[in-house]
């Protein structure tokens, strides 16, 4: 038979994690609701069959100078809307969650990949047919919608869910989890961004991950090293996201997914 001092502490710790979940909960609640949600998969016809009740979500980085500060324009070296206007899908990220929800793979689509546009209307409302260009150019022709399309009939995978984030959503997001640690094998010093890590472990703010996630120019790879460098860094954001200190605090969490 439990004591009674048995009984108070653990009911002391389920009113503490009920008190956290309802708390949580209720942060969860607020700042989705706040969220802008656009149904992007409108219009689409002609889509692939669900082959199963895995889940593939679409990641986009777009490259909008919308939202930044001057200084942050001026910290990244990247203009302002006037010098870059429009978006361009900078970084494109195809993550397949298992139908038992137990496993997750992310693949890397090189933005410059040579595809077929599928036909479209132009922003003038003429009818463009369709025609091989680079991937991201679908992107900037028709948004969301075109790139999905543009995807799906490059892999005969169906889209369940689109996520879009901008150069200001992706430092935020950052800043908020207090930093990603990252590993780099060799010395980056990036003309460019004027990113700056000598080999070794660092922990990025936001600023610093954006231009650590964007550089290929280093290294000699390209955009193979520039995805390599993508994919790591995003499985330790989900990894912090996804921690007991994170979970377990309202305002971190809150402040993560408000920065989404």
């Amino acid at each position: 038979m439990k004591s009674a001092r048995s009984v108070r502490i653990i009911t002391g710790i389920s009113i503490a994690i009920l008190s956290i979940s309802a708390v949580s909960a209720l942060a969860f609640t607020t700042v989705t609701a706040s969220i802008e949600k656009i149904d992007v998969f409108a219009g689409l016809d002609k889509r692939p069959d669900k082959k199963s009740s895995a889940v593939n979500y679409l990641i986009v980085g777009s490259d909008t100078r919308e939202g930044l500060t001057r200084a942050e324009q001026k910290a990244l070296r990247v203009g302002s809307v006037k010098t870059a206007a429009g978006k361009r899908s900078d970084t494109m990220l195809l993550v397949h969650i298992s139908k038992s929800r137990d496993k997750a793979v992310l693949v890397s689509i090189p933005r410059d990949s040579y595809a077929l546009i599928p036909e479209h209307l132009s922003s003038q409302g003429k009818i463009i047919p369709a025609a091989y260009s680079k991937l991201n150019s679908s992107f900037n022709w028709g948004g969301a919608p075109l790139l999905i399309e543009t995807i799906e009939q490059m892999t005969d995978l169906k889209i369940d869910h689109y996520v879009e984030i901008n150069f200001v959503g992706f430092a935020r997001m950052v800043d908020s989890l207090g930093g990603i640690e990252v590993c780099t094998k060799k010395d980056i010093n990036d003309p460019k961004s004027h990113l700056v890590l000598p080999a070794g472990v660092h922990t990025l703010n936001g600023i610093d991950a954006l231009k650590y996630v964007r550089t290929r120019e280093f290294d000699g790879l390209g955009d193979i090293g520039r995805m390599q460098r993508q994919q790591a860094f995003i499985s330790s954001v989900v990894k912090k996201a996804t921690s007991m200190g994170v979970l377990l605090n309202p305002i971190t969490m809150t402040n993560f997914i408000n920065s989404v």
